[in-house]
């Protein structure tokens, strides 16, 4: 199938922020479904190119966004001043989907941090969705972190706000692949440090999704690799078993990394999805 894509800035943004950037893949004929993508923290929508090229293969038009301080987004870069505002820029994003595939019910597709921030968008009470899938979703990090570095953020995150630390990830974290991790690491918009403030946010939205999760109503679909290294299986897992969806999936994919979308067997969980979402279209 021929697809269409195209990809630049946002226009006309319905709340104040900062430039965000857009690619959009969509198919030649007109889409059985729309998709809104939200990439991970330190990531951008690029690296969803393969995704969203097979997606529409299958007839589902796709957005990706990069998020404020990512990509090619403006604002610094990391940085948050609240955790709502990635809200807005997930709006903008939905906004943008149902303009190029008008008449189609949208779905909402949210990887690691982007998962957090679909969920929180899904619990805002705003029912502009048909779906709802969650990709590793970062309800919480893999090992502990020690409380000295947790209160260290937060004294940071007020009095030095902008302050970043290393991450410590990496590509071979992320996925099987040695060529989308090696990809991974000598991607240029890609950034190796967390900042403060975003870390004290998000720390904060997590707990809200979590006591708030039973509220989710509208169908969910959740897949996580079982060897995820970087954000905590049993986080997600407690969050899906909260849920008050009564149309939800659980996806475990065993042995798998953080980046389900970026292992050699990519094309099988893409293909998971689009059944997913085209049985409820």
């Amino acid at each position: 199938m021929k697809l269409e894509l195209d990809e630049g800035l946002i226009a006309d943004r319905s709340a104040p922020g900062p430039d965000l950037y857009f690619r959009s893949t969509l198919p030649s004929v007109e889409p059985k479904a729309a998709l809104t993508i939200l990439h991970g923290y330190a990531d951008h929508s690029a690296r969803y190119a393969h995704v969203m090229g097979a997606l529409a293969e299958q007839g589902i038009a796709c957005v990706a966004i990069d998020m404020r301080g990512h990509g090619r987004a403006g604002g610094p870069r990391g940085a948050c001043g609240r955790f709502s505002e990635y809200l807005d820029d997930a709006a903008e994003g939905i906004r943008l989907t149902r303009e190029r595939a008008k008449g189609t019910k949208c779905f909402l597709l949210g990887h690691s941090f982007g998962g957090l921030v679909a969920a929180s968008r899904a619990l805002a009470g705003v029912r502009d969705l048909s779906g709802l899938v969650l990709s590793s979703p970062f309800f919480g990090v893999a090992l502990e972190v020690p409380k000295i570095k947790v209160l260290a953020a937060k004294a940071a995150s007020v009095v030095y706000p902008a302050l970043s630390l290393p991450s410590g990830l990496s590509g071979k974290d992320c996925t099987h692949d040695a060529e989308r991790a090696r990809a991974y690491d000598e991607d240029p918009l890609v950034f190796p440090n967390a900042n403060a403030r975003w870390f004290v946010e998000t720390v904060a939205a997590q707990e809200r999704a979590l006591e708030s999760a039973k509220r989710l109503d509208v169908p969910l679909y959740m897949f996580i690799g079982t060897a995820d290294k970087i954000v905590s299986v049993g986080a997600a897992r407690r969050f899906y078993d909260a849920t008050g969806s009564e149309d939800r999936t659980y996806e475990p994919k065993e042995g798998l990394y953080h980046e389900v979308l970026n292992e050699p067997s990519w094309k099988d969980s893409v293909d998971a999805i689009a059944k997913w979402i085209l049985a409820r279209a």
